[in-house]
Order: C-alpha cells, then structure tokens, then sequence
C-alpha cells in the first residue's frame, strides 16, 4: 500500500510522467503529474502533496527554479531530482545543498520503491506524536521533534532503538539544540513512561549543594536543613533521571553517583540508611565529551557508565530546510498564542533566514520568531522586525536576466515576465516585488502583449 502518499511527477517529456504513474498507482499512491513547474506550483494550490519526483530542464520553470520555489514555500514537501547521466554530478550537488535525493534515468524500479519507502517511513515518523500523552506534551516547548532532514530520521530511529533498551543514554550536541526535548521523548516513549521523569541541571548547583539535590538529607544534617528532603533519585524512582550538563558535575561527586548507577544504592547526606532506587538515568551536554574525559573533568569510568548509548543532535545551521520547517511551526505557534494573523515570513526575511548561522540552534530561532511575531502588524514578518545581528552580514542574492540584447524594452518585458511567473501571475503581488503600482503593472503587461501561458 502507499501509505497514502500523495506524489506528484513534474517532466516535459510526457512518457516519463505516464510510466512513473502506471508504476506508482498500482501500489496504492496518490499520483498527479505536471509539465513543467509553474504547472506543478499550480497543482499545489488544489492539494497537499507529499513527494514531488522532478526533471531539471523544463520550459517555463525547470527542476531547481521549482525545487527553491517548494523549499519557500512548501519545506514540509520531499522533493527528488529526476536526472540523466550526463546530469549526476550537478544533481548530487543540488541534493546536498535542498533536495531530498536523485533518480537516475532510466529508472531502476528497486531504487525507486527503496527511496518511497524511506519517504513514507519518514513521514509516519513525522506525523506521529512522540508523546503519546497529551498533558504531559503541553509541559513542552515544542510538541514534536520536527524535521525531515535525513539525519534527524537516523535520530527518529535511535529514540525508539534506545527507550525499548533501559540503558543509560547520553545526549550530545549544542546548546539549543533539544537535548531536552530527545530524554523526555526516550522516557515517554519507553517502558517507564508511566512513572516520573525528574530533571537536574548540574551546572545550575553550588558544588555544595548537588549532593543534597541528588540524593536528598536528613534533618538537622547542615545548617539550613530544616526538614528531610528527599533527593532526585529517591523522586525518580521506577522512572527517568535526567542530568543536563552532566561535564559540569564536581569531580568529587562522580565517585557517589558512580555507586549509584552500578547498584542503585545511596544515602541522604546526614543519613546512615541504605536507599534503593530503580532509575534510568539520561545525561546530556553541550561539550565536545571526549575532550572532557581527556581533561580529568569527568571520570573514564562514570563515562563508559553513561554512555551504554548516544545520541548526536546536528546543529540547525546542518539541517538544511528544517529551519524553514521549524519557522513555520513557530510561526504558527505563537500567532495562535498572540491572537495575530501572520502567515509565515516575507521573500527577503526568508533569505535572511536561510543565510543566517543560527550559533542558538532551535532555541534561538523559536526566540527570534516569537519577538518578530509579538512585533509584527501584517500578514508576514519583515525584516525590520528582525534582530540587527542577523541582518548585519546579509548580502540579498542577485537577481540575474539572461538577455539576448541590450535592450530596455526587451530588458523590462524579460523582467516583469520573471516576476509574473515566480508569483504565478498573482498581480498584486508581482507589483509589490516590482515596485511599482498595479495600474502601471496592467499598461505594462498589455504594451508589451505579455501573455500568461496556459499549463
């Protein structure tokens, strides 16, 4: 069956289109086709689409003037390149750099079925809530782990290899970029999801007070224990402990936590009986972690301990069009949260977007579409609304005409023609990017008789 996976083959040449569609419906896919990609945008506008397979060279609007008008505005869609020979090494280039894969023609009907599957496998993935609990998930920032690049399917795979195990996992990756998010995911996803999921953050402690945090105190036990406290460990009992920033933990206190990861024993500071806990222990960190051991700041054996598993977070500025994915999340998010009607972001915050760094991962752009969305009074966010710093080192791609002449005329027609198309002929639209008014936008087109051509 096809998952219902709704595809949509854009080619000029018209037997490419039809054997891909007498391939594809007899398993069950949804298939559209279109000739070229103003044609295919059109399609678009009809239906969600989950898969477009694409030719690069088409009339009108080929396969990567098509694939960067999908990436602005549709990211959620997995786009694959359709190619000869003679064509390999450009497209391998562009698949690194926007699409999700190639196809080399003449088709292998293996690999074309392998790559689907990995789409549909990557799609129930995405769709599927990875807190099945719906009070637990709005103590959350983000609902989802969202993406789509390929690597954050391997990570998909590896949360639900590793919360079936009941190991110790260590999370690795920068700072923002949803170490968190992937622990409370491996707990609610795991045996355990029934019971607590506690959190300690050890570079947030004094050194002297971590003990006490971890492993609870007896009254009476230091100056400010007024009370028996029982510790994380004892709280998290037949559930999750999560130690963020587990390189930050005093040396001193590595020995203690190492007993109790080997057999669950501990005391309260100032007690002297032995408590038991049943806890699976997930630590996380922003640092390179191999040169932490290397350094004597944590212990070779506390670390073999912690890491029975890992899992690596990329950074967003590797993750391609999940940012534009992630965007339109938040975008989504905090307009419903701010009562505004905005809709995504304009063309030039888009390129912002996509040039900038992102040095805080998916925490900072969540930060930064929040204050732009609080800010904003139209249906887009602009660039004025955008911190300085992201725009300080922006240069706007140039815009490029192929022309056969010096010509004015020729030059204008050949202009206002390209900008019709990539707003597929939306005329309030195609003046606003031209900069002039829509009546001046009608004298033009009829001067120089500028026909829209038909799909």
């Amino acid at each position: 069956m096809g998952d219902d996976l709704k595809i949509l083959i854009v080619n000029n040449d018209p037997t490419i289109r039809e054997t891909l569609r007498d391939l594809l419906e007899p398993r069950g896919f949804h298939v559209r086709t279109a000739g070229d990609g103003i044609e295919a945008l059109r399609c678009f506008d009809q239906a969600a689409l989950d898969l477009v397979f694409t030719g690069l060279h088409m009339p009108r609007m080929g396969g990567m003037e098509l694939l960067n008008r999908l990436k602005q505005r549709y990211p959620e869609v997995f786009v694959v390149l359709l190619t000869g020979n003679g064509t390999t090494e450009l497209a391998l280039k562009e698949t690194s750099q926007a699409a999700f894969d190639y196809v080399l023609k003449p088709l292998d009907q293996k690999g074309l079925f392998a790559l689907i599957d990995r789409v549909a496998e990557h799609k129930r993935f995405w769709k599927k809530s990875i807190y099945p609990h719906e009070d637990r998930r709005r103590t959350y920032r983000f609902e989802n782990i969202i993406g789509k690049a390929p690597q954050m399917l391997d990570i998909f795979h590896r949360i639900q290899d590793v919360a079936s195990a009941d190991i110790p996992v260590l999370v690795t990756g920068e700072s923002g970029t949803g170490k968190e998010l992937v622990a409370s995911a491996i707990h609610y996803t795991s045996t355990r999801k029934g019971g607590p999921y506690i959190k300690l953050n050890c570079a947030s402690l004094p050194d002297g007070l971590i003990e006490s945090e971890l492993f609870g105190h007896e009254k009476g036990s230091f100056t400010t224990a007024v009370a028996q406290k029982k510790g994380r460990f004892e709280l998290a009992n037949g559930g999750t402990l999560f130690l963020d920033e587990i390189g930050e933990m005093p040396f001193q206190m590595q020995a203690k936590l190492l007993r109790v990861l080997d057999d669950g024993n501990f005391e309260r500071v100032g007690g002297t009986k032995t408590l038991h806990s049943d806890v699976r222990i997930i630590c996380a960190t922003n640092k390179d972690i191999y040169q932490v051991v290397k350094e004597r700041r944590i212990r070779e054996d506390l670390f073999y301990r912690i890491n029975a598993a890992s899992i690596h977070l990329p950074p967003l500025r590797e993750r391609g069009d999940d940012i534009l994915l992630l965007t339109n999340y938040f975008v989504y998010v905090y307009a419903q949260k701010n009562n505004k009607n905005i809709k995504g972001l304009s063309k030039e915050s888009y390129e912002i977007f996509m040039s900038y760094g992102w040095p805080g991962n998916v925490r900072e752009l969540s930060n930064v579409v929040e204050q732009a969305v609080v800010f904003s009074k139209g249906s887009e966010i602009t660039p004025d609304r955008l911190p300085e710093y992201m725009k300080k080192d922006f240069q706007p791609k140039k815009f490029v005409l192929h022309l056969y002449s010096r010509s004015l005329p020729l030059a204008e027609s050949t202009l206002i023609r390209k900008v019709l198309d990539e707003t597929n002929w939306n005329l309030k639209q195609a003046a606003k990017e031209l900069e002039i008014a829509r009546g001046t936008l009608y004298s033009k087109i009829k001067k120089y008789n500028i026909k829209r051509t038909s799909p």
